[in-house]
């Protein structure tokens, strides 16, 4: 039987609500503040045109374009942190020349053509362009020049990416590949997610009682993956092991949970089981939690029957973040690896009251140590779509 190889983190970089860089991620999620404002656009008719956004002091001012396709703020976003994580791992340049992409978005580079295109504006409207163009100015400026993919099955896209990164690197196909995700703000999603009923007039407030909807947050995160022997034979000291993950698909519904939990259940069942580790060593767990109240209570009653008894904490991540979409599993997997780096799980934004059918731990107001250095980490989207990931310490 062929022994899989080892998949470690080398690399990470993000841009986020929280400031333009990790050391600024990380300090965010230490205070545990923030929060959404409205988008400067005229055309955002809608109730709650409400974004946890990047500073526009943060939002990069290239590349402009790649080939004759104009860039918006998700792809600036993705190669600016891309950079990041390439610089953090050190790779060489044959190194970075050789690597892979593989690249997860819900709305893409959507925000270009939303501008150019709105229903209302005057002067012609210009030309459609692929809001798919984000992986291809990922690789194009980074000077990848690895296979390059991008996966778009909604709020999940990122997670389906990391499993994707990881089998390719497991397989021999390659050693090194960069995979995140990256989201900007949209009119589209905004309105879409208004016309549901689904925002949150407030802030994203995932397991509180009141909650009322979600809240889209913006920004990119990226990770180089690499095979553990690689890593050491450059001389690198990994910020942690990908140990595991798994996907699944619901069938129940285009939009709503299946409240069984079954599909997640067992995506979460099969993550646990190629990472050979038990339920009970698993130090801290960051839920999909949006805010919407058939996610919470579905996750919180999933997470009950898989841990039994034991109560890990949760990072709330979404509720310093916002609803990343479809770049909230590479959010995630940054978050965990900073967790693991410093021994510390992040306090959540206090919750007004927490749901009492929502029986999961949530630190708040202070960090606490993490115990077992494992992180369990899940993404849901429509469709029912479900991508579970374990991450752990070096040697656990």
């Amino acid at each position: 039987m062929t022994t899989l190889r080892s998949v470690v983190v080398t690399g990470i970089g993000a841009v986020s609500c929280l400031g333009a860089d990790v050391p600024a991620f990380w300090r965010g999620l230490l205070a545990a503040r923030s929060a959404p404002s409205a988008i400067d656009d005229p055309l955002a008719h809608m109730p709650y045109p409400l974004v946890y956004q990047v500073d526009n002091r943060g939002v990069p001012a290239g590349p402009q374009a790649v080939a004759d396709v104009p860039l918006g703020r998700a792809a600036r976003f993705a190669v600016a942190a891309g950079r990041a994580a390439v610089a953090d791992a050190g790779l060489t340049e044959p190194e970075t020349r050789a690597a892979a992409l593989v690249f997860g978005s819900e709305m893409g580079n959507s925000d270009v053509d939303e501008s150019r295109r709105a229903d209302g504006a005057s002067g012609p409207r210009s030309r459609w362009h692929s809001p798919a163009v984000t992986a291809a100015a990922v690789s194009a400026t980074l000077g990848l020049a690895g296979a390059s993919t991008s996966i778009s099955n909604a709020c999940a896209a990122s997670g389906y990416a990391m499993v994707v990164a990881l089998d390719m690197i497991r397989s021999g196909e390659h050693d090194t590949v960069l995979v995140g995700g990256a989201e900007g703000r949209s009119r589209v999603a905004l309105g879409a997610f208004n016309r549901l009923g689904a925002v949150d007039p407030d802030r994203c407030r995932p397991f509180d009682r009141h909650r009322r909807g979600t809240i889209f947050g913006e920004g990119a995160a990226m990770l180089v993956l690499q095979d553990a022997a690689t890593a050491r034979r450059h001389g690198r000291t990994p910020y942690a092991e990908v140990a595991g993950g798994a996907w699944s698909c619901d069938g129940y519904h285009a939009t709503a949970p299946d409240p069984t939990a079954r599909q997640l259940l067992r995506a979460m069942g099969e993550t646990l089981g190629e990472s050979g580790l038990s339920a009970g060593q698993i130090g801290c767990v960051i839920p999909h939690g949006t805010g919407t109240r058939h996610n919470d209570v579905m996750e919180s009653r999933a997470l009950c029957e898989f841990f039994g008894t034991y109560r890990p904490p949760l990072l709330s991540l979404k509720s310093s973040l916002g609803h990343t979409a479809g770049a909230a599993m590479a959010f995630a997997c940054v978050a965990a690896a900073l967790v693991l780096r410093h021994g510390l799980i992040p306090p959540s934004p206090r919750l007004g009251e927490q749901d009492p059918e929502c029986d999961v731990w949530i630190p708040q107001d202070e960090p606490v140590p993490i115990g077992p250095a494992a992180i369990l980490l899940n993404a849901l989207a429509f469709g029912g779509n479900n991508v579970s990931l374990l991450i752990k310490g070096l040697g656990t």
